[in-house]
């Protein structure tokens, strides 16, 4: 089996990243998988758990002040915890340029480069906030990834951006093949969120693959510029992300999601009385 390469989305300040360094971390500590993350965010945080905090070089970064002749994987690739490889795309100069297209520019440099080793059993692409941007939209809309995954939780704008990153998905799963895998629920610990949760992926036609428990020692790991899987892998919340990660690996439930109408949207929230 080659590499999956899987989408991870989210609106920002979900715990996306935070989310998809313990279940990469996770992936390679337990299961002793392969894995690398293409940070495709311009703030470049998408690898700094799993690199123990130090300063990582982006792409654009070193395109811009260097030149692309000089840009080598050795400058961009670095190896951290677990042996996963890390790469960030970087971003423009704040007010200048487009950081959408900074994703396109770092990808297809990265697959020109042959940056995305042939034995990899899991790429994933960590991507900024929802399907709006065609830059950030381009692990779906080239196919570059073949699973997405959303991480979200009960509350409203947390639902709103999932549903609009399924609306973006299904312009483009036909000519692509990309698939949803399903909604990682990063619990906030509002009222009834796992039962709005469930809903919502049931009308999506998708699963909730896992609902993450929400716990202080995330925090307290971050702190010390670590996952939680590296800074106590017994932890119940490290089997938690042990627990998602061994789902990403059985997963075989992808499907084209069936968004729901702003109404639908409305009529839930209200059910569940988060307006």
């Amino acid at each position: 089996m080659g590499t999956r390469k899987i989408g991870i989305y989210g609106k920002g300040g979900i715990g996306k990243s935070t989310t998809c360094q313990n279940m990469a971390a996770a992936l390679a500590h337990y299961f002793h998988k392969k894995v690398m993350i293409h940070g495709c965010d311009p703030k470049a945080d998408a690898t700094r758990l799993i690199l123990g905090g130090k300063p990582q070089e982006t792409v654009l970064d070193l395109l811009r002040e260097e030149g692309e002749e000089n840009l080598t994987l050795d400058r961009v690739v670095k190896v951290g915890f677990g042996g996963i490889r890390c790469v960030e795309s970087g971003g423009p100069e704040p007010g200048v340029g487009c950081a959408g297209r900074g994703v396109i520019t770092a990808i297809n440099l990265m697959e020109e480069l042959e940056g995305y080793p042939e034995d990899l059993d899991f790429l994933f692409f960590d991507v900024l906030g929802d399907v709006v941007c065609g830059g950030f939209a381009m692990p779906v809309r080239e196919g570059k990834a073949q699973e997405i995954y959303i991480v979200a939780s009960g509350e409203m704008m947390a639902i709103y951006a999932a549903n609009n990153i399924c609306r973006g998905m299904t312009k483009y799963a036909q000519r692509t093949g990309v698939r949803l895998g399903g909604i990682i629920c990063n619990s906030r610990k509002v009222d009834r969120e796992e039962e709005i949760m469930q809903e919502f992926c049931e009308r999506l036609g998708t699963q909730m693959i896992m609902f993450v428990p929400r716990d202080n020692i995330v925090q307290k790991a971050e702190f010390n510029r670590q996952t939680v899987v590296q800074f106590d892998p017994e932890h119940p919340q490290a089997q938690a992300y042990r627990e998602l990660a061994r789902r990403i690996i059985e997963n075989e439930h992808f499907v084209i999601p069936k968004p729901l109408t702003m109404p639908e949207l409305e009529e839930l929230v209200v059910k569940y009385g988060i307006v």
